[in-house]
């Protein structure tokens, strides 16, 4: 060839240059009319709080894969790219910067805050975009979204609209998740159970009118500052004749009335609940019942107000330390057990949960759920891998209203605007007058809605909805989803619901939901245990192909993905060997040559299995089995090309017609870099373009799978032939023979005659193919039909050798005869593990079949 590889593969050396002319060419961007079936994902867009973290890098790595494999099937192919403005996410990063400043966004002011926060998303957008560039991630950056962007916020405000004026969304006081670090309301799938060591106190509630009292148990006892009632079950017949009564709520002094109601859990605490209507899911409902008043105790900081009387201004957790200092000094605490029960945390900054009674927009989920049940099981969306189903079908079937309001700056801001006079007006322009009224004092919502709302209209929001676009007509649905399961409900199913409301039609028909990246040891990644890989560090020590190969051949259905620098390492030298491999074959072709398909054993062999190969891949992108299609290229790249073919091969390129082998190398190591670009794309396209072929690999046709090219007799007999080079192999070994030691080998079997010549070049031995054994002695060995027998030949015997083999026999006997000891030893079989005793059971066999084949060699050889 005119063009050589570098002698040794340096990953970094070419990454850059190859993406630009990607770029240059507009290889990833499809035609709007193309004749071509469409195939497109929208990526789940990163959030731009900062750089990408290896489980983007996985999902992206995964959703390059397919993208790369479908342009090369000949789709028109779209990956449209993105980034997320990520409300609570973002804000949160950019507060705790200021913070460092000595400043607060109270301090900058709504605008000028909302300036700051512009300019961070642009700084971290183009990092995002630069780390998927250096991941090799072939998205259509001429149509790369942000979900702040002005045709986005148009397709949020219109869906917002229309949805209000439909009744789907509407305005109510309730309890919410409230996170008083992030002072906003969360929804529930923000929101992190943990298991908390917490306390349970039992509280008396003194009778007002007779003696004693009714006795409460709760884990939070600064909230009874906002008790309305104590309530008992109906059917409980410790409380029956008390019911009606009142008793005094401790500390604050007031009388509040004991209640019945069913709600109440007669088996939690004493079976008396203090009802706390606006600090409490369970109380809300109870309280709304019985028409029960709401005392809201806590500031948005979770800071005790003025409902909270002489505890004012404490925090929640010092105004329980002041609540059960008191409440023992008046000896109404009555005891205090520890309660092992789940808290929730808010998922982004892990502050506990406060439920919180606030007034916030809904959005009304009962209906559209039914849609997204149906599509699911109807399989027009199926998900992969399909035990998913049964986890989306759950939610959905119990899901809630959806508090979509979010007490932010960032974001985008609630379209609803509201006039003295008590009128609220939601349109797509911004009102200049009351339409009731004609006033013009008039306030927008103070609210932003939750980041998962614009996020659930991606698919069709980006593709330029609710206009009818090219894009839409051409490109939407999508085909594929691939995102972690741990936003199965978060994003998946909202878009799922959207989707069917505003278009009528699914977002995607694939949904395939990866595991999560860990440690080697299966713990998840952090920064206070160390062991957080990133992305862009490995990238630059092992180079981006390596990493990209180690992801996919550890993603399996529904585990998680156990990283190591050991993997990627272990993989950057299949990098090495790729390279190498790719060096020897262009050293020896001048041209590109078709193929020539040679008679020859191991020819034939290496052609069918290239074809078996291509058949397991196809196999694996179908079922998306990453793992799978991976390991099969590696296996086959490394083991029968590498190990076997290319080793061969050396010994037809000496003979004097070398056509057909430089054809066949030529025809394998083009298949092997079409099989391996949309796993390693870089790579593959700087030893592609040194073959002179095409342009670039990246719109070459994947390679199809020929059965006239299947060859099972070559197969079988080259399987033989491996069995024994190896056999071979293993008794020079054993015997610490060199290669320049000389064997006889005597053998027969099945078109065994055919390779007598390549067994003599590869392995230094004189080959007779007999029928019948020429010597009665020897080390004999057999595979299927193939029998032989092996000989060191005479003119290379000597007394070291046989000296060398008299050594190690009596090295073993003395092994043996440890091992027998210890077998034997009762305190031994006693304490040690069945597992201990197994390998040295085992160990014990493997000595004696040593010492057997050491005594044959002695035998055959010795005087």
């Amino acid at each position: 060839m005119k063009k050589e590889l570098k002698t040794s593969f340096e990953a970094g050396s070419f990454e850059n240059f190859l993406y630009k002319f990607w770029l240059d060419e507009r290889y990833f961007t499809p035609e709007i009319n193309s004749k071509k079936k469409s195939f497109s994902i929208v990526i789940p867009p990163p959030n731009v709080t900062g750089k990408l973290h290896m489980g983007h890098a996985l999902v992206n790595t995964l959703q390059d894969i397919i993208i790369r494999y479908k342009r090369m099937k000949g789709f028109n192919v779209l990956w449209l790219p993105g980034t997320d403005h990520a409300g609570i996410a973002t804000q949160m990063v950019v507060e705790r910067e200021l913070k460092k400043e000595g400043k607060t966004k109270y301090d900058l002011g709504r605008e000028n805050f909302l300036k700051i926060m512009g300019d961070w998303k642009e700084k971290y957008k183009d990092n995002i975009k630069n780390q998927l560039q250096m991941l090799g991630c072939s998205c259509d950056w001429t149509r790369e979204r942000f979900t702040l962007d002005e045709g986005l916020s148009y397709a949020v405000r219109y869906a917002f609209v229309k949805l209000y004026k439909e009744n789907l969304i509407y305005q109510d006081f309730y309890i919410v998740n409230w996170c008083p670090r992030c002072r906003t309301a969360l929804s529930d799938l923000e929101v992190v159970h943990k298991e908390v060591k917490g306390k349970l106190y039992h509280i008396l509630y003194p009778f007002k009118e007779r003696e004693g009292g009714l006795v409460v148990a709760t884990t939070r006892p600064e909230t009874m500052l906002g008790d309305s009632a104590v309530a008992v079950n109906p059917k409980d017949e410790r409380y029956k004749n008390f019911i009606g009564e009142k008793v005094i709520l401790p500390l604050l002094k007031k009388e509040i009335p004991i209640i019945a109601d069913e709600n109440v859990d007669l088996e939690f605490g004493t079976g008396a609940l203090k009802v706390t209507p606006a600090h409490d899911p369970v109380d809300f409902i109870i309280g709304k019942k019985h028409n029960l008043p709401y005392y809201l105790i806590f500031d948005e900081k979770g800071v005790i107000n003025k409902e909270g009387g002489p505890y004012e201004g404490f925090d929640r957790f010092e105004g329980r330390r002041k609540v059960l200092e008191d409440l023992k000094k008046e000896g109404l605490l009555i005891k205090i057990e520890d309660h092992l029960h789940k808290v929730g945390h808010c998922q982004r900054c892990e502050t506990m949960i406060e439920p919180y009674f606030s007034k916030q927009w809904f959005l009304k989920m009962e209906d559209m759920a039914k849609e997204a049940i149906k599509v699911v099981k109807s399989g027009e969306i199926k998900l992969i891998p399909s035990f998913w189903e049964k986890t989306y079908l759950e939610w959905l079937e119990n899901i809630h209203d959806w508090c979509i309001s979010r007490q932010l700056w960032w974001g985008h801001r609630i379209p609803a605007f509201y006039c003295t006079c008590g009128n609220i007006i939601v349109e797509m322009e911004d009102p200049k007058i009351c339409p009731k009224c004609g006033s013009e004092n008039l306030k927008q919502d103070e609210d932003v809605l939750d980041t998962w709302f614009s996020s659930a209209l991606w698919p069709f929001s980006t593709m330029g909805w609710p206009e009818e676009t090219e894009d839409l007509k051409v490109f939407f649905p999508t085909s594929l989803l691939i995102t972690g399961f741990d936003i199965l409900f978060f994003w998946v199913a909202r878009m799922v619901m959207m989707s069917l409301k505003f278009t009528g039609k699914v977002p995607f028909y694939e949904v395939y939901l990866n595991g999560l990246v860990r440690d080697a040891e299966g713990e998840k990644m952090s920064k206070t245990r160390g062991n957080v890989i990133e992305p862009e560090e490995v990238c630059k020590l092992y180079g981006p192909d390596a990493v990209r190969f180690t992801l996919s051949a550890l993603t399996s259905y529904g585990r998680d993905i156990p990283l190591s620098h050991e993997r990627m390492e272990g993989y950057r030298n299949f990098m090495n060997k790729l390279w190498n491999a790719s060096r020897f074959v262009l050293s020896n072709i001048e041209e590109p040559l078709p193929l020539q398909v040679d008679k020859e054993i191991p020819h034939q062999y290496i052609l069918s299995k290239l074809q078996k190969t291509i058949k397991n891949v196809e196999d694996g992108f179908s079922l998306y089995r990453f793992d799978i299609l991976t390991n099969e290229i590696y296996h086959f790249v490394w083991n029968e090309f590498c190990d076997w073919y290319i080793e061969i091969s050396k010994y037809y390129l000496k003979k004097e017609k070398t056509e057909s082998v430089k054809s066949i190398l030529f025809f394998i190591l083009k298949n092997i870099l079409k099989l391996l670009h949309p796993i390693i794309p870089f790579i593959t396209e700087e030893i592609w373009q040194k073959m002179e072929i095409s342009k670039s690999i990246t719109i070459e046709d994947y390679p199809e799978f020929d059965e006239n090219l299947l060859n099972e007799g070559a197969e079988k007999v080259f399987e033989k032939f491996k069995v024994l080079i190896s056999k071979i192999r293993a008794y020079r070994k054993s015997l610490n023979l060199g290669k320049n030691v000389r064997l006889n080998l005597f053998i027969k079997g099945e078109r065994v005659e055919e390779l007598k010549n390549l067994i003599e070049f590869m392995e230094n031995v004189e080959v007779e193919v007999t029928e019948k054994e020429k010597i009665i002695e020897g080390i004999k060995d057999k595979y299927e039909d193939w029998e032989w027998l092996l000989k060191v030949q005479k003119d290379f015997l000597s007394e070291n050798f046989l000296n060398t083999i008299k050594k190690e026999i009596e090295k073993l006997l003395c092994e043996k005869e440890r091992i027998e000891k210890r077998l034997k030893d009762e305190n031994f079989i006693k304490k040690a593990k069945n597992e201990v005793i197994s390998i040295q059971k085992e160990r014990l066999k493997e000595v004696e079949e040593k010492i057997a084949f050491f005594n044959e060699n002695l035998k055959v050889y010795g005087e």
